[in-house]
């Protein structure tokens, strides 16, 4: 067995040694938010939604994104025992699907006012428009203090973030003959132009509420 290989298969023994307090805390997370968010919840429109989703990142997305941090997107075989996926921010991750944007807003309040959260690091998600705010809002840290790893929280439209999941087994986790299709320019654009519409959908719906208010 080569010494990658080596490397790899300590890397997914860790992750199953990780995986029950890794379901605990997803359960803790999606139960608490929904929780925190209630009273915004309760308080919904019927047009309006507030949802809370949540996932574990599987075994070899793991340490897939662990490779992909190190040098030359390699691991150093004479490293390898210094290699831990509790390094990564988002082993659990949950994200908050909000809709019309007015909602998201407040979603991003009383979350950012809760003080679990309050040492958390933000890693907000860049528009394809350099002048328009953050197309997500991205959070990670601790959420019980005895986790040996970072949670990540991210909070996202509604339209934006059902694309991301089509997007996201599409494009980035696709069936082998579409290979390449992340790299592909012209697929790029058009990926690009999609979330400009939806923003732009959005934005233009909150707009005519305030208007009719």
């Amino acid at each position: 067995m080569d010494s990658a290989r080596q490397v790899e298969d300590r890397l997914r023994a860790e992750y199953v040694d990780l995986v029950p307090s890794m379901q605990r805390t997803l359960t803790a997370l999606m139960t608490e938010v929904n929780h925190i968010l209630l009273s915004a919840i309760l308080t919904l429109d019927p047009y309006e939604q507030i949802v809370v989703k949540g996932r574990l990142k599987d075994s070899e997305s793991a340490v897939d994104a662990l490779r992909r941090r190190q040098e030359m997107g390699r691991f150093d075989v004479k490293q390898g025992e210094s290699y831990s996926l509790t390094t990564l921010p988002d082993l659990v991750g949950i994200r908050v699907l909000a809709f019309p944007q007015r909602r998201l807003h407040v979603v991003r309040r009383i979350l950012e006012a809760e003080p679990r959260l309050s040492g958390w690091k933000d890693d907000h998600l860049s528009s394809t428009d350099p002048t328009q705010p953050p197309i997500g809002f991205k959070y990670h840290g601790l959420w019980n203090t005895a986790d040996p790893f970072r949670s990540e929280l991210q909070i996202v439209s509604l339209l934006v973030g059902l694309f991301w999941e089509v997007e996201h087994s599409a494009i980035y986790k696709p069936t082998p003959k579409l290979q390449g299709m992340a790299s592909s320019i012209s697929m790029k654009d058009r990926n690009d132009a999609v979330l400009t519409a939806l923003q732009q959908f959005e934005q233009e719906f909150d707009r005519q509420i305030e208007a009719g208010d």
